[in-house]
């Protein structure tokens, strides 16, 4: 039976994701494999290649034939090196930086929040808001107050010079 290592594709229209498997060369694209070794994913950045090494390397060594885009994988990975005995058997394969867990993100968040203010902090700058309000208040009253004197002042001065 003729072995082959190929993609057999799954995922959404426009989104196209890969499972690594391998199956009968007889078989359709997306027909019964015979065991799933890996996942390719060419839509995200970068581009997500797992691929077991052991279980490559066996069916490799049992004659299963790679197809291109496998085999282009496989150097990607280093799996063919290996497998051929060539240097370089590390691979060009690039990882994504690891995001924080979620987690990490609430511990940090709450660390913060813990730093932050207090409900006791919240009410005395209220409370200050308050006082701040009133004396402003105050201090514009008693400047009207002032100024309504003045104008009475000025009034009766009118008076009193028109009158002589």
């Amino acid at each position: 039976m003729a072995v082959k290592i190929k993609l057999q594709r799954i995922g959404k229209i426009r989104n196209a994701q890969y499972r690594v498997i391998v199956a009968d060369a007889r078989t359709r694209r997306s027909g019964r494999a015979i065991e799933n070794i890996g996942i390719y994913h060419p839509k995200e950045e970068p581009s997500v290649i797992r691929i077991d090494s052991d279980r490559a390397q066996y069916w490799l060594g049992v004659g299963a034939q790679p197809t291109e885009p496998v085999l282009a994988l496989l150097k990607v990975t280093g799996d063919w090196q290996k497998f051929k005995g060539l240097e370089g058997a590390e691979g060009t394969l690039k990882v994504a930086e690891e995001k924080p867990s979620k987690l990490d993100l609430f511990n940090q968040a709450l660390t913060e929040a813990n730093d932050g203010p207090t409900i006791k902090d919240i009410a005395d700058k209220k409370q200050k808001a308050k006082e701040e309000a009133e004396a402003k208040a105050a201090a514009e009253a008693e400047a009207a107050r002032k100024a309504e004197e003045a104008a009475a002042a000025a009034g009766e001065a009118d008076a009193e010079a028109e009158s002589e």
